[in-house]
């Protein structure tokens, strides 16, 4: 498979993580050592991967199960030998949040090494 149908993929399985609250499927997407860093209001959050994968995991019953769908639009992929960028707009939990992914190949696998997130907008 080319690069670009893997880190496709990989974005695949960082959507249908929070759709279906799955452990498995977000620790296929982040890279062991990932981080998740973004502002909510004037607030600065950061999280391990083991943190995301923890919270993505407790949403039960998950997004799915209730019957909801998820905005999921990849906007950009760049890609510069073992790593690439990807700019990604989703919704989850009510929040509209646009993503700026950064990859990184290893050992053959594209996995999700940062993850800078930034809220548009939420649900009333």
């Amino acid at each position: 498979m080319s690069d670009e149908i893997d880190i496709k993929a990989t974005l695949q399985a960082y959507c249908d993580c929070m759709l279906e609250s799955s452990a498995e499927k977000a620790n296929t997407a982040f890279h062991s050592n990932a981080k998740v860093t973004g502002h909510i209001g004037s607030t600065l959050h950061e999280m391990t991967a083991e943190a995301f994968v923890a919270l993505v995991a407790s949403q039960q019953p998950s997004p799915k199960e209730k019957g909801e769908t998820l905005l999921f639009e990849v906007l950009s992929i760049e890609t510069a030998g073992k790593t690439a960028v990807a700019r990604v707009r989703d919704s989850y939990q009510g929040t509209t949040y646009l993503d700026t992914l950064s990859l990184i190949k290893d050992e053959g696998r594209w996995s999700i090494y940062t993850k800078l997130f930034h809220v548009e907008g939420t649900s009333s």
